[in-house]
């Protein structure tokens, strides 16, 4: 009885790989669930490629920088290693290492946001009728 090994791949294997489409990578590095997602949020803007938008057939190299927006979390990550199959939740965070700036703004947003300083207006009560009439001036200008 022969056995089958669940990893093996009809592709290319890591270390051999010299180039990945940018959205096969965030999907293999399980930013998203789905690579059209992962296109989708590409072409959104939500994704920066060594610090400028881009397409998502872009190829990623070893060495570049990423910088991905989920929700209200920005993450920066370097790219580690490359991949075009996704696995499991272990082998994606070797793909990738995110940088310290990034984990200590993330942190700091994520406190904010559990005391409720990010999203709560400065002021207890609702706008008087003067002050609605300057914010609605405010939203037309723009």
């Amino acid at each position: 009885m022969a056995t089958v090994n669940k990893n093996s791949s009809t592709s290319k294997p890591n270390d051999e790989l010299t180039s990945v489409r940018l959205d096969k990578w965030l999907w293999a590095a399980r930013f998203y669930k789905t690579r059209a997602i992962a296109k989708q949020m590409i072409d959104g803007g939500k994704v920066f490629y060594n610090g400028q938008r881009t397409k998502s057939g872009k190829g990623v190299t070893l060495g570049d920088t990423i910088k991905i927006r989920q929700g209200f979390d920005e993450k920066e990550v370097t790219v580690v290693a490359l991949a075009d199959k996704r696995r499991d939740a272990d082998f994606a965070q070797t793909l990738y290492q995110e940088n310290i700036e990034s984990i200590k703004i993330r942190e700091k947003n994520s406190l904010a946001r559990k005391q409720g300083v990010l999203l709560s207006p400065a002021s207890d009560s609702k706008p008087d009728k003067k002050q609605r009439r300057k914010l609605r001036e405010f939203k037309e200008r723009m």
